[in-house]
């Protein structure tokens, strides 16, 4: 697996013979791009434009792994002032539309796993590389941008903005991820059962209904990588099979990776790679 680590460069095309990374930064000043693995160095094709602040343009495809975590650390501080470990991941990482279950005891770390490779969470050290992105080297403003365009989250709490329909929602989704289309929008409303409850206001709705609103807005940005955090747990049961498969079938139809956090065995005996945090999250137990 070849990752990228991308330093400050002006706008340009970045290749390698006849493929282009997925992004480059905008700053002031050229400086290199390497593999991390190989040491290889890209030249860079600059023009003569530059951005005061970071930002992440799309410049095509370019054949790497969706996902690559390296040496990965996490603790909090706790009350009597002593650190309490959560994440220590030495090395994980997912193919391009790869899709796996992760499954682990309540308070382990995925949730905090999952929000330091969305960008949520800075680690304390470590590396988690995006489609060729270092997303712990991004400012925190292009984190934002970052995720917006190329993740897509689907949250244990559903983040829904009340004062907006179920579709304004999905839509102001599309909006912060620059990629807004109605038809898209609607389409993914009917696809989760919610054609004729799309105008209707979070509070107008069931939780499972809200969750459902919650998948479709994080699908409707088309992103590269999909974190589901517990996406079937607040949905009943006759609608459990509709959130999952709409999640799979939108991710392997788009070659989305997707990381799926679940408590049910239900839910993981689906996917054909199933990992338990505890057997790569390498936290020391204490007496």
């Amino acid at each position: 697996m070849l990752g990228v680590v991308i330093h400050s460069f002006k706008t340009g095309a970045l290749t390698s013979g006849d493929r282009a990374i997925d992004y480059c930064s905008h700053q002031e000043s050229v400086h290199t791009i390497r593999y991390t693995h190989t040491g290889t160095v890209l030249r860079v094709r600059q023009n003569h434009r530059s951005q005061h602040e970071t930002w992440l343009t799309q410049l095509g495809r370019f054949d790497l792994m969706s996902l690559e975590i390296v040496n990965l650390k996490k603790s909090y501080r706790e009350p009597g002032g002593g650190l309490l470990p959560v994440i220590n991941v030495p090395h994980f990482q997912l193919a391009e539309g790869e899709q796996v279950a992760l499954v682990g005891r309540s308070g382990g770390g995925k949730t905090t796993l999952l929000n330091i490779i969305s960008g949520i969470t800075r680690p304390d050290s470590g590396s988690v590389i995006v489609g060729g992105v270092n997303v712990t080297e991004l400012s925190e403003p292009a984190r934002d941008r970052f995720r917006a365009e190329r993740i897509g989250i689907v949250f244990q709490t559903f983040h829904l903005l009340p004062a907006f329909s179920a579709l304004e929602n999905v839509l102001l989704g599309m909006a912060f991820a620059g990629k807004q289309s109605r038809a898209h929008a609607v389409e993914l409303m009917e696809r989760v059962g919610l054609k004729d409850r799309m105008h209707h206001r979070p509070m107008q709705l069931s939780v499972g209904e809200q969750q459902r609103v919650s998948v479709a807005r994080a699908l409707a940005s088309r992103p590269r990588l999909m974190l589901a955090d517990e996406p079937t747990a607040s949905v009943d049961v006759a609608n459990q099979k509709l959130i999952l498969d709409l999640i799979r079938e939108t991710c392997e139809e788009k070659k989305v990776t997707l990381m799926l956090v679940t408590h049910s065995e239900e839910v993981s005996s689906q996917f054909d790679r199933i990992e338990q945090l505890s057997n790569f999250n390498q936290i020391e137990v204490t007496a």
